[in-house]
């Protein structure tokens, strides 16, 4: 026979045996849909369940793109023949669908049919549409920088484009030329909005044709050999550009959005007929027909509904998760030092202003550790430092790969850092979050998201990540500068949040929060990085102060105190001034740490002091003071010889001119009046 005729078998059997798999795989999970559907008649599961009915060719493509281990995967919802194709198996599918203590996903803490398998790389995503491009593309920078031949896959289907982070993600991965390739399933429809209600270009990734280093790639979704011809492209551009790719797959939605759709209020009988007739399982059917038997096409069904039986039966058998373990997780471990606080002894020379305390910590940490990065607004502008030169000389100390800036998109900046601490546990990152913390809004999605990883993925992952912030006011900077974040960052679980007030707290609190597993809010009352009142000794490179550990700044006998941040320094003005001229022995317990609190702490100074006055800067009205207040009356109340009694901001906005903040903001005179008024009680 001639080489060309053996070469030719060759490539048809190959190919054959191709379309055999993505017929095994596709019908498969067409099995998976119906099975979850009947889960969901009995009430046994799946109380959501989004049919990948219509997208098998790009999903199988895309699942046998990815390689196990090496390559990083984001899934959608919808993605059932994707995660089957890379590498979950029925048994872990059918968990998932049932919620199972021994899902691989989460334990059964997320939802049905969000797929995971962080072993193999699969990762645990959220149901915030599209809200995972953000960490394919961090993940995407950590491939890059540590020479990894990886790439980043992330899918998504076509309504999660309108979603802003998504350009944000794509945008910034074609500026950064990052190993990563979205693939967009395009039904048509996002729930019941049609495409045509959600963009000008019917095929969404025009919206796109504009970045430079994009590589866009459209196929035919409801084929096997366009989606599997079409990825591999967009993988040899990857490697051959080191740029970003797009696969737009056109498929069809046979189904409903999910099972609490009611799709026949919005799509006609004839729009779903015609929908059946793109169906790609159907279609590579009738391919296979003309190359094998029926036979061979109903053994595989008979074996493929053979075994799900047995698996089913399997997964049913197995255990729910356990309620006594609903509290595991939710916080990343805390780095504990074998030195106590005031075991610490100050090295010789000058006090140290807050601000030089959070950069030379800064730079010890990236010494201590080389995988630790930084990135922020003007963070790394040639000798600049930072808006506030928190950052100086880490740019030439480092260099642009560690230190860097990021566009003015504060969730990039925070989904880009989820992102990258996935690609390994010893990476820690710090981001200067926003420029000041009022304009951390954009990346809430971002940072709820990063709050609930180590929970929702029962462990598999906590994102290291510390996010430090320029917080507060007295510094008359009006909106959108001098607000205050704590209470509103301290109620989402999973998040720490501590607030230094002097330069040995900021050196101590930041080097626990670097060395820490999970988010935590550094907060720095920018009205103290330079003031005299706020310096204290350097006590070394390995001073690090708990989470959770409140200090008593000035002891006292008749009334505490509880305060953080700028008021902390006006509290002990008040009291040393309240105790010459009234002999009242006043005690100022300082915080610090906002999430975790102090609980033992601040009760045992109520207990002693008998009478309390909780102040900080935030706005009163579900403030830390309200919490503080509640842990007191709890744990005190027989001890209090008076009512808990609060100052704070004023319940407005904080004006820019002088005279207005002084009326908004809690002043010293303020606090000494209400330490009079409640020593008189």
């Amino acid at each position: 026979m001639p080489k060309l005729s053996k070469q030719r078998t060759k490539d048809n059997e190959k190919n054959l045996k191709d379309m055999l798999e993505w017929y095994r795989l596709a019908f498969l999970a067409r099995k998976i849909d119906d099975i979850a559907q009947n889960y969901i008649r009995k009430s046994m599961g799946w109380s959501y369940h989004a049919r990948c009915s219509g997208h098998e060719g790009i999903q199988v493509a895309l699942g046998l793109s990815f390689r196990a281990k090496k390559d990083f995967l984001f899934p959608y919802y919808r993605d059932t023949a994707t995660v089957l194709a890379a590498g979950i198996t029925p048994l872990e599918l059918i968990r998932n669908g049932l919620s199972k203590a021994t899902d691989v996903a989460s334990g059964g803490r997320h939802m049905s049919n969000h797929f995971a398998k962080p072993e193999i790389h699969i990762q645990n995503v959220s149901s915030c549409t599209g809200n995972q491009t953000q960490h394919a593309v961090g993940v995407a920078r950590a491939i890059r920088y540590y020479n990894d031949d990886a790439i980043s896959f992330c899918s998504q289907g076509d309504s999660s484009l309108s979603e802003g982070y998504c350009y944000e993600a794509i945008n910034g991965a074609s500026r950064e030329k990052l190993p990563v390739i979205f693939v967009v399933q395009n039904n048509g429809y996002g729930i019941s909005v049609p495409v045509s209600e959600q963009t000008a270009n019917e095929i969404i990734s025009d919206n796109f044709r504009g970045i430079k280093n994009l590589g866009i790639f459209k196929a035919d979704g409801c084929d096997f050999n366009d989606s599997t011809e079409k990825m591999n492209q967009a993988i040899a551009y990857v490697r051959e550009k080191g740029c970003p790719a797009m696969v737009h797959a056109q498929v069809v939605r046979i189904g409903a959005h999910s099972n609490s759709d009611a799709q026949e209020l919005y799509r006609s009988e004839d729009e779903l007929k015609e929908a059946l007739k793109h169906d790609p399982l159907e279609k590579l059917k009738k391919s296979l027909l003309s190359l094998v038997s029926e036979s061979k096409l109903l053994e595989i069904e008979e074996k493929i509904v053979s075994e799900l039986k047995v698996v089913q039966a399997e997964a049913e058998k197995e255990p729910s998760p356990d309620p006594s373990h609903v509290d595991q997780f939710v916080f990343g471990p805390s780095f504990e030092t074998s030195k106590k606080e005031e075991e610490y002894e100050p090295i010789k020379g000058e006090p140290e202003k807050l601000r030089e305390a959070i950069n030379r910590t800064l730079i010890e940490e990236f010494e201590h550790n080389p995988d630790t990065f930084l990135w922020g607004q003007d963070c790394a502008s040639k000798k600049k430092g930072g808006v506030f030169n928190l950052t100086k000389g880490m740019l030439e100390k480092f260099g642009n790969k560690r230190v860097f800036n990021a566009p003015i998109a504060e969730d990039y900046i925070v989904g880009t850092a989820n992102g990258m601490s996935r690609y390994s546990k010893k990476i820690r990152i710090v981001i200067e979050a926003a420029q000041f913390a009022d304009y951390i809004w954009p990346a809430m999605e971002q940072i709820v998201e990063m709050g609930h990883e180590y929970w929702r993925s029962n462990g598999q992952f906590c994102p290291n990540v510390v996010m430090r912030l320029a917080s507060g006011g007295y510094i008359q900077g009006g909106l959108y500068h001098s607000q205050n974040v704590e209470a509103i960052m301290s109620h989402l679980p999973g998040i720490r949040v501590v607030y230094p007030s002097f330069a040995d707290d900021a050196a101590g609190l930041l080097r626990t929060s670097i060395r820490s597993e999970g988010p935590t809010f550094f907060l720095e009352p920018k009205y103290l990085y330079n003031r005299p009142d706020a310096k204290s000794p350097n006590f070394g490179k390995n001073f690090a102060i708990p989470f959770g550990k409140g200090r008593i700044r000035k002891a006292g006998e008749d009334l505490s105190i509880i305060t953080y941040g700028n008021t902390v320094h006006m509290a002990l003005k008040v009291a040393h001034k309240i105790k010459e001229e009234k002999g009242l022995d006043v005690e100022v317990f300082d915080l610090r740490s906002i999430r975790p609190l102090d609980t033992e702490g601040l009760c045992s100074s109520a207990k002693k002091c008998g009478k309390v006055l909780v102040v900080h800067e935030d706005h009163q009205f579900n403030g830390i003071g309200g919490e503080i207040i509640s842990i007191i009356m709890e744990n005190c109340f027989f001890d209090l010889d008076a009512p808990v009694k609060r100052l704070a901001a004023k319940d407005i906005p904080i004006g820019f001119s002088k005279i207005l903040e002084n009326a908004i903001l809690p002043q010293e005179q303020d606090i000494l009046n209400a330490v009079i008024e409640l020593s008189e009680f």
